[in-house]
């Protein structure tokens, strides 16, 4: 059937029971003692444990089982913390306010050490790297501060070790994040920096303006150079061609006027014949003209008064004078040409010597036969009796 709630009355009676009630302690006792002996540590972390106060452990991560009621943990992580430092001012060596601040990365090597050493490690790091970097900055000059921050980080990592190892903590690195000049300082920073532009940009000007003059000059002496070798070699061959040509106009000349002196001693001669003296008187410059032109159409070598005949062919001493032997090459139609005159000149008088011959044998007159004979006859006597 159905069972009516506890009423009033009921629950009085059940609060003044003794038995309920302390039973009803014990419980929560129990409850809250269970509660106070099971400590659980996170695997990134370590605990100290203080029974009244007094240190104990360290508790490793997971359950881990403490007096109750008397004991306290205090918590360490044990992975890399970061801690800002914040923005220092600092005047460099050089008397430049500047503004900086860093990051610096810390870890707990030694939680007992943490525990016991310092108090609140992580506010204890901070101030120290405030002030140690305050301290390094003023050390340097403010073109260093702003270009070498590995160096200010290196510094100061190396300030904080030895304070922090005692602390059971470890320094792994610092970096600082930014270095600020005053308004000012930038101000003539800048104006610096755009005047070494302006340098930099006049020099290279100057530069490029002093080699393209370099390059002009060079390439104007060479030209000039190339100029003058070339009128020089124009100047040279023209030299040469006017003496060869004035050689070759000389030497024609002489041929022609050496034809013209033998065809008229010829014609003399014809003339002499026709004559009644016995007697002939040469001169000796037209028998060695004779002999000369004799020889340039025979090639022979026959002698005139015990010496060689002289030849029409150039002579070393002219030769090196007119530069036959180097222009050889140069000239080469100019000696074609006159080999083809000297050629006309020697069919020409070829020409006239077979004309002579075809004269001579038609046959001379008896009568001079007969003079001369009889001249050349009574000279051989003459002669004799001489």
């Amino acid at each position: 059937m159905y069972e009516l709630a506890p009423g009033p009355l009921q629950t009085q009676s059940v609060l003044e029971d003794p038995l309920l009630l302390i039973g009803g302690a014990v419980l929560v006792l129990a409850v809250i003692t269970v509660w106070q002996m099971v400590e659980i540590v996170d695997a990134y972390n370590r605990a100290a444990l203080t029974v009244f106060g007094e240190y104990r452990k360290l508790l490793e991560p997971g359950l881990n089982i403490v007096p109750p009621f008397v004991s306290r943990i205090y918590t360490f992580d044990m992975r890399t913390q970061t801690i800002d430092v914040p923005s220092q001012e600092a005047i460099t060596r050089d008397n430049s306010p500047v503004t900086a601040d860093a990051v610096v990365y810390i870890r707990v090597m030694n939680a007992k050490r943490a525990f016991l050493e310092v108090d609140d490690y992580q506010r204890a790091v901070s101030n120290l790297a405030q002030t140690t970097l305050r301290a390094v900055i003023g050390d340097m000059e403010l073109d260093d501060t702003l270009s070498r921050r590995e160096m200010i980080n290196e510094r100061i990592r190396q300030e904080l070790d030895e304070p922090t190892d005692e602390w059971g903590i470890r320094v792994e690195s610092v970096e600082v994040r930014e270095v600020t000049p005053s308004q000012g300082v930038k101000g003539a920073m800048e104006e610096q920096t755009s005047a070494e532009r302006r340098r930099r940009a006049m020099i290279l000007e100057a530069q490029g303006e002093r080699r393209s003059a370099v390059e002009k000059a060079e390439g104007d002496k060479q030209s000039n150079i190339i100029r003058a070798q070339g009128e020089k070699q124009s100047q040279i061959l023209e030299s040469q061609g006017d003496a060869i040509s004035t050689v070759l106009r000389a030497r024609s000349a002489e041929s022609m006027g050496e034809r013209a002196v033998i065809d008229k001693g010829m014609e003399t001669l014809g003339e002499i014949g026709q004559g009644e003296s016995t007697t002939f008187v040469m001169p000796q410059e037209l028998t060695s003209l004779v002999g000369r032109y004799g020889k340039h159409l025979s090639g022979s070598d026959v002698e005139g008064n015990g010496a060689d005949l002289e030849s029409l062919e150039f002579d070393e001493e002219t030769r090196e004078l007119i530069g036959l032997d180097d222009i050889a090459e140069i000239i080469g139609e100019i000696d074609e040409q006159a080999e083809m005159d000297v050629e006309a000149m020697e069919q020409e008088a070829q020409a006239i010597k077979e004309g002579e011959d075809m004269g001579s044998d038609a046959g001379p007159d008896p009568d001079e036969s007969i003079t001369m004979s009889e001249t050349d006859d009574e000279s051989e006597l003459g002669s004799d009796s001489e």
